[in-house]
């Protein structure tokens, strides 16, 4: 069995205050995808990813975006958008704060200085429209070296309203003119073209394809408790749920929860922190597993962990799959 979360952590130095190093000791996953880890090499805190051996891109913009895949053993291959990430066990440390196996050690804190930079070429040539995000740290991929399993994780961005739904007495940001309404838009016109290269990449290999994150879209009114009232809301936008839509089918991709879930309502996985979203489970599904046939027909329990001892490890909540993979 292959235990799998995903999770937008909002920050890694706030999500382990609330807990989540303790999440990650005591779940039991074997694998662990992250998005807004928000933090570059030497601002990530000693022992945040527990044993794991960590695979990172953290972008170039200090504070946001970030991902990372958590393993029980060092993948086979990492590849990025950008060309390069950062890998290595923060907490493999000496007593004296020294790195191990070679690592430098001369870094402004542990969790730093157990990282290295590797190459991570991509495999695929990306798809014209993505250049621009590449050093944003919204994609990453490695390929298990204990499962014929290749692992995507994904921060696709949040976006916005087109210009002629915005109205400044109910936007909590300033109007943009609908520009990044068309960032979100382009992007995602551009991944579902690298989306079919690299899961082909991945097949032509013998691997299953898994992938995972917060894609910034509730699919279908199952995924939205007011869906009703957030039909012109970003997020739920008619042309989102329909590109959503067209990433699926029983012969390329499956929404893994959903196939567990069919006539569920969420389980949702983001709530505001204003108000009481969270109380009344008025929440949004947008953290998903996306998988392949063949491993998605193998999962057998989805859960939602809303919480970690009574307190919430971030606005979105991780998402745990169980699959019967060798």
């Amino acid at each position: 069995m292959l235990r799998i979360a995903t999770a937008n952590i909002n920050g890694i130095r706030a999500a382990q205050r609330r807990g989540f190093e303790d999440w990650l000791a005591v779940r039991g996953c074997d694998v662990v995808a992250l998005q807004e880890v928000r933090a570059q090499a030497d601002k990530i805190p000693a022992g945040a990813f527990g044993d794991y051996h960590v695979a990172l891109d953290t972008g170039t913009l200090p504070g946001r975006n970030g991902v990372a895949v958590l393993t029980r053993r060092p993948p086979a291959a990492i590849r990025t958008w950008s060309g390069t990430a950062l890998a290595g066990t923060p907490s493999a440390m000496s007593a004296g704060g020294a790195a191990v196996s070679g690592m430098p050690a001369a870094a402004s804190s542990p969790a730093a200085a157990a990282l290295i930079a590797v190459p991570a070429p991509d495999r695929v040539p990306l798809a014209r429209g993505l250049g621009r995000f590449a050093a944003e740290g919204r994609y990453l991929e490695v390929d298990l070296a204990d499962a014929p399993l290749t692992i995507a994780c994904l921060y696709l961005p949040k976006g916005g309203l087109p210009a002629d739904l915005q109205r400044p007495e109910r936007m909590r940001e300033a109007p943009d003119g609908g520009a990044r309404y068309a960032r979100k838009m382009g992007f995602m016109a551009a991944f579902s073209r690298y989306l079919v290269r690299t899961r082909r990449a991945a097949a032509a290999t013998g691997r299953e394809y898994l992938l995972m994150g917060d894609l910034n879209i509730a699919h279908t009114r199952q995924d939205l408790a007011a869906w009703r009232r957030n039909q012109h809301s970003d997020g739920f936008l008619p042309e989102e749920r329909e590109w959503f839509g067209q990433q699926l089918s029983p012969r390329t991709l499956m929404d893994v929860v959903r196939h567990l879930h069919p006539e569920q309502d969420g389980p949702y996985s983001w709530w505001s922190w204003l108000g009481q979203s969270f109380a009344k489970d008025a929440g949004w599904r947008l953290d998903y597993h996306l998988a392949t046939p063949r491993l998605a027909r193998s999962a057998h329990r989805a859960e939602v962990d809303r919480d970690h001892h009574g307190i919430r490890l971030s606005d979105h909540s991780p998402v745990v799959v169980d699959y019967d993979w060798p």
